[in-house]
């Protein structure tokens, strides 16, 4: 799985002009599910997140998680992360995982998130959404769990 991390001090999203979802203080976590994900990675990464050390302590370092900071998770899903550039002027997106795989593993990694005791949130999968952010930092993390492995 891919995902990009934002420390933000809030978040929305938006379907057909109505909002769906919203947090304050916490983390936009885009998601994309790629082919040989399972649930298995789709769990460890949202515990990895959640326990990730994004923000500030007394100190002004990078030192406490969501876990730790009462922080929220907003979890929207972004087949778009899959993207391959290497030729052309047109993105291709084969390598991201068919809508079926992808929509259960992003409801599982957002799944996971809430039971490893972060307050989540999240899009709408498939829609066309308009995402909302103020980035806190700017704080953005990239991740690929198969480059972490």
């Amino acid at each position: 799985m891919r995902a990009v991390i934002q420390r933000v001090s809030r978040a929305a999203v938006h379907v057909d002009g109505a909002q769906i979802a919203a947090i304050d203080h916490g983390a936009l976590v885009l998601v994309c599910a790629m082919p040989g994900d399972d649930e298995n990675t789709a769990r460890a990464l949202a515990h990895k997140i959640a326990k990730m050390r994004l923000f500030r302590d007394d100190q002004g370092k990078m030192n406490l998680s969501l876990l730790q900071t009462g922080g929220a998770a907003l979890v929207v899903s972004q087949f778009t992360l899959a993207a391959d550039t290497a030729r052309g002027n047109r993105p291709g997106f084969s390598g991201a995982a068919t809508p079926e795989l992808a929509q259960r593993l992003y409801l599982g990694f957002a799944s996971a998130m809430a039971k490893a005791g972060v307050p989540t949130q999240t899009g709408k999968f498939g829609a066309d959404m308009q995402v909302s952010l103020c980035n806190d930092g700017p704080v953005t993390i990239c991740m690929d769990t198969e480059q972490s492995a």
